[in-house]
C-alpha cells in the first residue's frame, strides 16, 4: 500500500467543510472498512494507544474535530512509513 497521503490531506485543509462521503471514503482507503455502531463509522488504525479512528454525520459534512482527527492519524501513517 502506498502511503504517499499529502495529495488526500489537501481535502482536510478545512475541517468546517468536508463531506461526509469524501472523508468516509478517504478513511476506508486508508483504514479498511470501518464497524459501523448506529451513526458512528469506526476506523481502527494499525498502532496502540488511541487505536481508533470515529466518523460521525453531521448533516451532509463531518464535525470539525473528526476532520482533525483523521488528519493527525494520517500524518502519523505518513511518518511511520515514509513518504
Amino acid at each position: 500500500m502506498c502511503y504517499h497521503i499529502g495529495v488526500d490531506k489537501s481535502l482536510l485543509d478545512n475541517p468546517k467543510n468536508v463531506r461526509f462521503d469524501d472523508l468516509l471514503n478517504l478513511c476506508r482507503k486508508y483504514f479498511g472498512e470501518p464497524r459501523i455502531r448506529g451513526s458512528h463509522h469506526i476506523f481502527k488504525t494499525p498502532w496502540a494507544g488511541d487505536p481508533f479512528v470515529n466518523l460521525q454525520r453531521d448533516g451532509k459534512a463531518v464535525k470539525p474535530y473528526q476532520v482533525r482527527d483523521v488528519r493527525k492519524a494520517l500524518e502519523k501513517l505518513e511518518a511511520e512509513h515514509g513518504k
